[in-house]
């Protein structure tokens, strides 16, 4: 299949599975149906409207705006059963997980498609994956996902893409580049939640005293 015709399924489905996610985060906030609504479909779509804006195509939800019935049905849905998870923190962790190994490829198959450079592959990938978590938790005064220290979160995103890029040299293309990319992606983001696997931080350490002057 070619990636022209698996786009609107990924952007679909990118854009039910992130609108879950910040439909939960509105739960934790104890907002309204209405605000329920605005904060999914604001994950839902962040990350793809920022990606088309930066190609200079039609926006995907302007395009097909049945993206934002799916992102109002999901928060519907999550504010009459949010309260049956035992827990919404953990619910969110693994559908977010779901939603970049989705969202990434997304980004990566459009910028495919608009016959961009690897550089630009890689920036979209990211972007995509990213940008609509980072707006959802900054709205709803959170600690953003993707820089919370000891998760790896943007580091999957930039793994998976490269896997994207990296694919056709070992004969995989099309969508079967696009599934490496969602694999990859989904692979690293899981071992950091059920693992803990994560990169080296940065630790600060005191100047040392100068020594005394003889």
């Amino acid at each position: 299949m070619t990636l022209f015709a698996l786009m609107p399924f990924i952007d679909l489905a990118a854009v039910a599975v992130f609108a879950l996610t910040g439909a939960l985060v509105a739960s934790r906030s104890q907002l309204d149906i209405v605000g329920f609504i605005f904060i999914a479909s604001l994950t839902a779509v962040g990350g793809g409207t920022l990606r088309d804006v930066l190609l200079d195509r039609t926006v995907f939800w302007i395009d097909n705006p049945a993206h934002l019935g799916v992102a109002t049905a999901s928060a519907i849905l999550v504010f009459f059963t949010a309260h049956l998870l035992e827990s919404r923190y953990r619910a969110i962790l693994w559908l977010d997980a779901c939603a970049l190994a989705i969202a990434v490829p997304a980004g990566v198959g459009a910028a495919t498609a608009a016959g961009m450079g690897w550089p630009v592959v890689l920036v979209m990938g990211v972007v995509t994956g990213c940008m609509g978590g980072l707006m959802r938790d900054v709205v709803c005064n959170e600690v953003p996902l993707v820089l919370k220290q000891g998760e790896l979160y943007v580091t999957c995103a930039f793994a998976g893409t490269l896997a994207a890029i990296l694919a056709p040299l070992a004969g995989i293309g099309g969508g079967a580049a696009l599934a490496t990319c969602a694999a990859v992606t989904l692979t690293l983001r899981a071992g950091s939640i059920a693992f803990g696997w994560s990169l080296p931080a940065y630790r600060s350490t005191p100047p040392s005293e100068a020594a005394p002057k003889r």
